[in-house]
């Protein structure tokens, strides 16, 4: 963790990246999510109500990353994400390539449907995509400085439909503002499941201390326990009320108005404490405060360049999404569906260098 240091004393621990990305700085996205709030808040939000689709739980349960290696999950995927918002775009746009390699691998029945499941699909990509974006927010919203002007939330869900074509998404399918986020989940809840994989998987993750270092020593997380406590139950509290039946969660409304008020007390300082904010970062996601560090500290790129993302996957020659990696995908599905045997690891290795290392600390 950081020591007290003066915004000047941090900036040579940070490399500059080579650009602005698909963002930069004048984008509300940028603002947003390097907003204290979507460290823990945002983040444990979305990755809890995302196992409410049947498919992805089916796709977690059966790959065991999570239960296994919870703290090199976390960062792994923080680490992508704020490879979306604030990475260079050569960098972004070649893990997102070998993205969709790892994904092929992640395919599958689904017990509770009884149908087949692919990482790589369109549909379950955008789950994944609108219920980040939409968590995000919502905790800035909540626990943060409030809402956006409308101005700002148009720009927002623009900016989070250019994000989505390092996906395998249609960018068009993409909600395009408050309205239309909320109606694509009314669209999606009769196809929610609450699954006895999706209330085991929500209840591992909820209490937050998952995503601590197994190496930590003891005393550090019990001095630890009460703010992860408090920030758990401002996850819950941003929950819907027919989403906590469905995952078991039982929350009263004092105790939801408790957690707002100490959340917003404690990311208001976090907010004010560069110090404070980029130890929780590095505390929890170390993987990613190198790509997320530059941003929030203000250190200028080595081009102050701001690509499109279908520009740089041009560029950079990389393919679209949608259209990478046939090969591996249908030989991972050959695999699974055909010999009846786990797919191959193909595209972890090379994961490791571009997402983070799947090693526990």
């Amino acid at each position: 963790m950081l020591g007290v240091q003066t915004r000047k004393q941090m900036l040579p621990k940070y490399e500059p990246m080579a650009d602005y990305g698909f963002l930069g700085p004048d984008s509300v996205s940028w603002k947003v999510w390097s907003h204290p709030t979507s460290y823990v808040l945002g983040f444990a939000r979305a990755v809890t109500i995302e196992h409410f689709d049947p498919n992805l739980a089916a796709a977690v349960v059966q790959s065991g990353g999570v239960k296994y290696r919870p703290s090199t999950r976390y960062g792994r995927t923080l680490r992508y994400f704020a490879m979306q918002l604030f990475g260079g775009a050569e960098q972004t746009a070649r893990a997102a390539d070998v993205l969709v390699k790892v994904h092929s691998k992640a395919v599958g029945h689904d017990p509770v449907t009884g149908s087949t499941y692919d990482a790589n699909s369109a549909s379950s990509q955008l789950w994944i995509h609108v219920t980040a974006w939409h968590s995000i927010l919502k905790c800035y919203e909540m626990f943060g400085p409030g809402r956006l002007t409308p101005a700002e939330e148009d720009q927002f869900w623009a900016e989070c439909a250019e994000i989505a074509k390092l996906q395998t998404i249609d960018p068009a399918e993409v909600p395009a503002n408050r309205a239309e986020v909320h109606r694509y989940f009314e669209e999606w809840r009769p196809r929610l499941a609450a699954s006895e994989a999706a209330q085991d998987m929500i209840h591992f993750i909820m209490p937050l201390s998952v995503a601590l270092p197994p190496s930590m020593p003891g005393w550090q997380k019990k001095a630890l326990a009460p703010a992860m406590w408090l920030m758990s139950k401002g996850v819950i509290s941003t929950y819907p009320r027919y989403m906590r039946d469905m995952a078991n969660l039982r929350q009263g409304r004092v105790l939801d108005l408790v957690a707002r008020v100490g959340n917003k007390a404690l990311h208001a300082f976090f907010e004010r404490s560069m110090n404070a904010r980029l130890a929780l970062f590095d505390l929890l996601a170390p993987q990613a405060v190198e790509i997320a560090a530059p941003a929030i500290l203000g250190i200028p790129p080595r081009t102050p360049r701001v690509w499109g993302v279908r520009e740089a996957q041009e560029h950079f020659g990389f393919a679209i999404p949608a259209e990478a990696h046939h090969d591996i995908r249908e030989k991972q599905r050959d695999r699974v569906f055909n010999q009846g045997v786990k797919p191959s690891d193909e595209g972890l290795v090379e994961s490791e260098q571009h997402i983070g290392t799947m090693q526990t600390a």
